[in-house]
């Protein structure tokens, strides 16, 4: 299969069609029908997509212009951000995004788990503690061994860029490093509908693929013969293709259309859980797609580049300078070289050549300028989430950071929360129980329940271990017998889990001996 796809491990057994109808009487097939009707519906998407294109273009441009995902021709290797002059907004964003991944994905750590649920007893719920923290582990080896953090990292960057980013998770051939594999899908690829829930769950994403690409996806007898024709006669002539996610019941169906004169579907599949983890930024009401930071400081973020292109003329003018003479019938200006030693003439009483002085002012320009990159930066979290520059902070002064961090993503993270990271960890655990690797294991919320535990989850946390702290010290103050009330064993074990120690490392709370009744009192 080709990177970027779902294959055939995806699918499960008995859910890949097997062919599509022969025509009868000249009536168009059943297959034929549905993938016309699919792609129909994909294009009135896509001119609901089109008011939004200027807008991402205009973004990308500016914030991400090695991307050429809304670019008009040109292909690899093509030289990108010409007209670019001022590159705060582009350093933001590349800091911003890695902000991203480190706050909620942080490579090499563990950022989710999984823990009982509400439904279980508390006896099942410890006697099943230790499972789900092995296949906690695994999900975490297998996700640190893939391509992860490379594709994550591209995806925020889209999301902070053009509000809207994509992840596509696949099942990896047998004998890879890891059974899963990511792919960050460009958002100029993708074309997407919004269900009754605010969910995006219709996708739509448009290719172009060799007749290679399409035979290592689809049986060679369901290629109209005109497509193996062409592909055989140039190998590198390119397809264009729809791959369609709807939902059926409770998943989805995938299906690949074949565009042109004579639709047709090549294959189709049901998935369980959605491989494409769909997540956007800010939505606002009425809108599918997501709004940016880039899209709020893009007024600033355009005047900057403006104000750095006219400095730039005016510093060119103040160093060659802009020279006068008059017309006095010697001084020939075409003749004249302005290089050391050289002896210009000039008529008797004539003032020679003399320079202009430049009518622009570099400080008010630079104040400007400077005024421009602070609500640049402000916009992007640059000045909030960047790297600290001054003397090592206490640990009071982490933990303000770290709220700090939680209150100004607070918002942002609930989104994520809910479109990126639960949905993200169920399909992973959905291909891991497929391939045999952790148990038979539903994470519902109710039986077993998905825990995020980022850093920017774990700033709530450590503000409420911070609260029990201080009470335990004013208890304490207090005396022994106002010591007395509290359950210093249970108080342990919360701190330990706000801090997100293994619960391996802290001890079962004991039974208590039979026949002991706690006096009220």
């Amino acid at each position: 299969m080709t990177h970027g796809h779902p294959s055939p491990l995806n699918i499960a057994p008995g859910d890949m069609s097997n062919g599509r109808a022969m025509p009868e009487g000249g009536a168009m097939p059943e297959g034929d029908v549905l993938a016309a009707a699919l792609l129909d519906r994909h294009d009135r998407a896509a001119a609901r997509r089109a008011a939004w294109e200027p807008l991402w273009r205009e973004c990308y441009e500016h914030a991400l212009p090695q991307h050429a995902a809304f670019e008009t021709g040109g292909g690899p290797g093509t030289r990108r951000g010409d007209r670019l002059y001022d590159a705060t907004a582009a350093d933001a964003v590349d800091q911003l995004a890695a902000a991203l991944l480190a706050q909620l994905t942080p490579p090499w750590s563990r950022w989710t788990g999984l823990a009982p649920g509400p439904a279980l007893d508390a006896d099942l719920a410890a006697e099943l503690a230790p499972l789900l923290l092995a296949a906690s582990e695994e999900l975490h080896a297998q996700i640190d061994r893939s391509n992860f953090a490379v594709e994550a990292h591209q995806a925020f960057l889209d999301v902070v860029t053009g509000g809207t980013g994509c992840l596509l998770v696949e099942e990896a051939p047998p004998g890879a490093p890891s059974a899963l594999r990511f792919t960050a899908v460009p958002l100029a690829d993708l074309v997407l509908e919004e269900g009754e829930e605010g969910r995006l769950d219709r996708l739509f994403r448009r290719q172009h693929l060799t007749l290679d690409a399409l035979l290592s996806r689809t049986a060679p007898d369901r290629l109209p013969e005109g497509v193996k024709r062409d592909g055989a006669i140039d190998p590198a002539r390119r397809f264009p293709i729809v791959e369609a996610m709807t939902p059926e019941g409770n998943g989805w169906r995938w299906r690949l259309l074949l565009t042109g004169e004579q639709p047709a579907i090549l294959a189709d599949g049901r998935f369980t859980d959605m491989p494409f983890i769909t997540f956007r930024w800010l939505k606002a009401p009425g809108e599918t797609y997501g709004r940016s930071p880039v899209m709020k400081a893009l007024p600033d973020i355009k005047t900057a580049n403006k104000v750095v292109e006219l400095v730039l003329k005016n510093a060119s003018i103040a160093v060659t300078g802009i020279w006068q003479a008059d017309d006095d019938g010697v001084l020939n200006p075409g003749a004249i070289r302005l290089v050391p030693g050289t002896i210009i003439p000039k008529a008797v009483g004539s003032a020679g050549l003399t320079p202009l002085a430049s009518p622009g002012r570099f400080d008010v320009s630079q104040l400007v300028l400077e005024d421009l990159r602070a609500r640049i930066r402000q916009a992007l979290l640059a000045d909030r989430l960047g790297p600290l520059h001054g003397p090592r902070m206490t640990a009071t002064e982490v933990l303000e950071r770290s709220a700090e961090v939680a209150r100004l993503l607070g918002a942002t993270f609930g989104r994520l929360q809910s479109e990126l990271l639960v949905p993200l960890v169920r399909r992973c655990l959905s291909i891991l129980r497929r391939r045999g690797a952790i148990p038979d294991i539903a994470a519902d919320g109710r039986q077993v329940q998905i825990r995020i535990l980022s850093p920017l989850a774990r700033a709530q946390a450590q503000r409420d271990a911070e609260a029990t702290l201080r009470w335990l010290e004013s208890v304490a103050a207090m005396g022994t017998d106002a010591l007395a009330v509290v359950d210093l064993p249970a108080c342990a074990r919360f701190l330990a889990d706000a801090a997100g120690v293994p619960p391996t490392l802290v001890r079962a709370p004991s039974p208590a001996p039979a026949g002991m009744e706690v006096a009220d009192g």
